[in-house]
């Protein structure tokens, strides 16, 4: 199976609830294997939250995205100038 490596950085305290690691290198499948289409940031999210995610999940995600007041950024701009989770 096919993969893509994302390198995920968490900081402000947020590493805290994934093993107090800032840096993760994830590896996830080509094709999101719910939707059969190539995995999109909200897939990320879940996989994060599923597989790594160590605590609190309600600190993380609210409503299926991440909470507000987390900023999200894809090489480093942030990602509702790049469509949200889509």
């Amino acid at each position: 199976m096919t993969t893509i490596s994302v390198k995920v950085e968490f900081s402000g305290g947020l590493e805290l609830l994934f093993s107090n690691q800032r840096a993760h290198t994830v590896e996830l499948p080509a094709i999101n294997t719910v939707t059969s289409k190539e995995p999109n940031l909200q897939y990320l999210i879940e996989f994060l939250r599923d597989n790594l995610l160590k605590e609190r999940v309600e600190l993380f995600v609210e409503n299926g995205t991440v909470r507000p007041g987390i900023l999200v950024l894809v090489n480093d701009t942030d990602w509702e100038l790049e469509g949200e989770g889509e």
